[in-house]
């Protein structure tokens, strides 16, 4: 079960209020255990009718494509093609009129939203991230388990540049949005930050966590500012924010199971999936 919410972040003068207030919109059936959830950029909320529109990633191994007005439309559909875990999807970035995935099951797949496959990569072993070019929306960066990171023309459907991690397994990479000629990666315990106008190998490497990196993700605002996580262990997985003018990490906290990494749209506020909670860290710039 889905439920999409609006919710309200509080400031010292309402400390009254406990936690976050939100207001159910829809509850949205899924049926089999959510691994991912990507947003298309089509949503808004602001607009009359309203428009919902995510992808999931399950553990049946399909996709779900779910499209609302939060009043009389409500679909779904079911994209199937991946024969083993899906590990990452991505709406395109402007139309949202399609999706690209990786798997274990050792592809990238790009989906239109009827469910039809427009284009299929091979890689050589299971695919980590996926991201989109914000501009270029031609361009494609699959990242993939061995430490290998290819970019794909999707027109010409061939890759075009790739970038290599020495430290494997590669778990996360993500594309800097605010300087796309930067990528960062986790790797073993490390974070890895290339700049592809340099050097396929990377431009800087430090040790991270102690129990194996797991995600990375850029802030949207800022090409310094960037997020990871350790593998949960016995109680906890270990959440830091980093800068890349700072030598240690500039905030350090702890998460109960520890699940996802995003970053707000437009503040320097970072969330993470915790044990039936949302956790939220802000930093400044």
């Amino acid at each position: 079960m889905l439920q999409g919410v609006l919710p309200t972040l509080w400031t010292e003068e309402e400390s009254d209020i406990e936690g976050i207030q939100y207001k159910t919109l829809r509850t949205f059936h899924h049926g089999v255990r959510v691994d991912g959830i990507a947003w298309s950029p089509e949503t808004k909320l602001d607009s009359l009718p309203p428009v919902i529109k995510f992808c999931t990633s399950a553990a049946d191994m399909k996709i779900r494509l779910f499209t609302s007005d939060l009043q009389d439309k409500n679909e779904y559909k079911v994209l199937e093609g991946h024969s083993d875990f899906i590990n990452d999807l991505v709406f395109h970035p402007k139309e949202g009129h399609e999706i690209a995935s990786v798997s274990d099951d050792h592809t990238c797949r790009i989906w239109n939203l009827e469910g039809k496959q427009t284009a299929h990569f091979l890689l050589h072993s299971p695919g980590m991230s996926v991201c989109w070019h914000p501009e270029e929306t031609f361009k494609l960066m699959v990242a993939e388990k061995n430490g290998m990171i290819r970019f794909y023309d999707l027109m010409a459907q061939q890759a075009i540049l790739s970038l290599q991690s020495e430290q494997t397994p590669l778990m996360s990479a993500h594309w800097c949005l605010k300087n796309t000629f930067k990528v960062g990666a986790v790797a073993g315990n490390d974070w890895i930050i290339w700049d592809i106008t340099r050097s396929s190998y990377p431009q800087e490497t430090r040790p991270v966590h102690m129990d194996r990196a797991h995600l990375f993700r850029w802030s949207a605002i800022s090409e310094n500012l960037f997020a990871t996580t350790g593998y949960p262990g016995k109680m906890a997985s270990q959440f830091q924010i980093h800068h890349l003018g700072h030598s240690q990490p500039i905030l350090t906290g702890s998460v109960a199971v520890g699940s996802g990494l995003s970053w707000h749209r437009t503040l320097p506020l970072c969330a993470v999936g915790g044990d039936h909670k949302l956790l939220f860290w802000v930093t400044e710039i």
